[in-house]
């Protein structure tokens, strides 16, 4: 393989891509150790040590750092992992490594997500949260189900509540176009429409 292009990417970090379509992200002394230049060819037994052995322990690595500080779903992962210039054999190597010590968990994300949010979200916003966090669909109501069986869920009222002590909002009080206001503010928020009315005591849609 031949070596197209060396871009620096942060200090010490270059991006090496290889026959113009193949890239790959090595530090400084990695160039300097297997003799990377720009124009030279790379054997295939470095390529593949790199490959194999170099990258996949630095990619795993990775995910366990991030995985210290918080819990990430596979797809925030393999996004980071991207992000990091990791080939794709070497992120697939990476996530089934910390998903095989149960690091990587979506069903157990969606229920810790769902329980701390149940109070202050709609039902709504938090599935469309965690689709865009990379869980699938079904497994999120799955898990509002497995929840919903032990007594946990939105109570969509109660939460509409809290938002009129938090806003000084009084239905009492009201004018109309506050009304309209609040039931636009509401529903962009995930709230059903039907839930809007009755919490603002007036249909006025």
């Amino acid at each position: 393989m031949t070596v197209t292009e060396i871009t620096s990417i942060t200090k010490g970090r270059y991006k090496v891509v290889l026959d113009e379509e193949v890239s790959i992200v090595l530090y400084k002394g990695e160039l300097r150790r297997f003799q990377i230049k720009q124009g030279a060819d790379i054997p295939e037994e470095i390529y593949l040590s790199i490959l194999r052995e170099i990258l996949p322990k630095r990619a795993r690595l990775r995910c366990l750092n991030l995985l210290k500080t918080k819990s990430y779903t596979q797809k925030q992962l393999e996004d980071k992992l991207m992000q990091g210039g990791y080939p794709e054999e070497v992120i697939e190597d990476a996530i089934a490594y910390v998903a095989s010590y149960g690091y990587l968990n979506d069903r157990a994300y969606a229920r810790d997500y769902i329980e701390y949010h149940v109070q202050t979200r709609s039902r709504r916003r938090i599935e469309n949260d965690l689709l865009q966090k990379g869980i699938r669909k079904d497994l999120i109501r799955q898990t509002f189900d497995e929840l919903s069986q032990e007594g946990i869920e939105v109570d969509e009222l109660s939460v509409m509540q809290e938002i009129f002590l938090k806003k000084n909002y009084h239905n009492d009080t009201a004018t109309l176009a506050e009304r309209r206001k609040m039931y636009s503010f509401l529903y962009r928020k995930g709230f059903h429409a039907d839930a809007i009315s009755r919490a603002l005591l007036l249909d006025i849609t």
